[in-house]
């Protein structure tokens, strides 16, 4: 029995993520969705798709996808649903859970790893985030959860960009780098994603290669030297002011990375790793990274979310390829300097 692959679709109010959801429920796909509105007694999404009817949770629909609302603990949802599906009471392929806008996605993707009649039933595919470029700056200045959920992100999708200027859109796509460097952005109008965008991203599958994030490799200095030629043959004065926006603008939710041509020491990594998620762990939203590791010829694959961590073996390192461990972290006021100097430490 395979496991069921499930999406955490996330976002402030307003970003377009019931316009999104809609567009996935409604369209002629050949998949069974099952959807879980996570919205702690709120308003239900759209009364189109859902009949505000506490009694009944799950609504079937015309194309087979079925819509649940919980009120209760997501853990209790998710093993009702699996024990309904084998006893053949209900036929879904997926799971995609829509969480409120105001929700912080870590608990919700804790729960796949924690329990583990959850982990042998479900497998977290990604966590996409909604980011409404009308609203983002102000969103982002003043709502820790919207921040957070850009930290969290495997994939993010910027709507309403037809409202702002090229100028704001570029500020607000380097700000989403600088928070979150390894999800990929993509502008959309009124949900119209690609659904091979959405599922199966594997933004957690420990062993899939780091082409999901795509910048992920590439040199901080990119970024730099982006922005420095970008002010240079531009000095009008409200974008003189955004140039510097990005950078200066300080966000809690950062993003490093580490990178080092030396192998770590897996017991010295070990003890180090323990020892900042025990500190830091509740602040650290998502880390991974492809490490060298002494005593093993093939590439180590590790990641976390919060206090929860997992590594597995990866692809044997190529004949002519640098071995070189890089690791990005994403956290809220992370001590940058306290980490790069353990994982330092941490090498042979």
């Amino acid at each position: 029995m395979s496991l069921i692959p499930t999406t955490i679709l996330t976002g402030f109010l307003g970003s377009g993520k019931t316009t999104l959801l809609k567009r996935v429920l409604t369209e002629a796909h050949g998949q069974k969705i099952a959807v879980i509105e996570n919205e702690f007694g709120e308003e239900n999404i759209d009364n189109e798709i859902l009949v505000s009817d506490t009694e009944e949770q799950i609504i079937q629909m015309s194309n087979g996808c079925i819509c649940c609302t919980i009120r209760e603990d997501l853990r209790v949802t998710l093993q009702m649903l699996a024990a309904k599906r084998r006893k053949g009471l209900l036929s879904f392929d997926r799971i995609v859970i829509e969480t409120t806008g105001l929700a912080d996605p870590g608990p919700v993707a804790q729960t796949f790893f924690m329990d583990d009649e959850i982990a042998e039933t479900f497998l977290l595919d990604s966590i996409l985030t909604l980011v409404d470029a009308k609203h983002a700056a102000l969103q982002l200045n003043d709502r820790q959860e919207a921040r957070r959920q850009v930290g969290f992100a495997d994939q993010i999708f910027i709507s309403k960009a037809d409202l702002v200027s090229p100028q704001d859109l570029d500020a607000l796509q380097h700000r989403l780098k600088h928070m979150n460097p390894r999800a990929p952005q993509k502008v959309v109008h009124f949900g119209e994603v690609p659904l091979s965008e959405v599922f199966d991203l594997k933004g957690f599958n420990l062993n899939a290669k780091l082409d999901i994030d795509p910048d992920f490799l590439k040199d901080d200095a990119h970024d730099h030297h982006h922005d420095h030629a970008h002010g240079e043959h531009c000095d009008h004065p409200s974008h003189a002011h955004d140039h510097g926006h990005h950078h200066h603008h300080d966000d809690d939710v950062k993003s490093f990375v580490f990178r080092s041509e030396r192998a770590f020491d897996p017991a010295k990594l070990e003890d180090f790793l323990g020892a900042i998620v025990n500190i830091y762990g509740p602040r650290m939203l998502r880390y991974k990274g492809v490490l060298n590791m002494q005593g093993t010829q093939r590439k180590v694959i590790f990641q976390g979310v919060h206090q929860l961590m997992g590594s597995d073996l990866g692809p044997m390192w190529a004949a002519d390829e640098r071995k070189m461990s890089k690791m990005v972290f994403i956290g809220i006021d992370l001590p940058k300097d306290i980490f790069l100097q353990g994982l330092e430490q941490s090498l042979v």
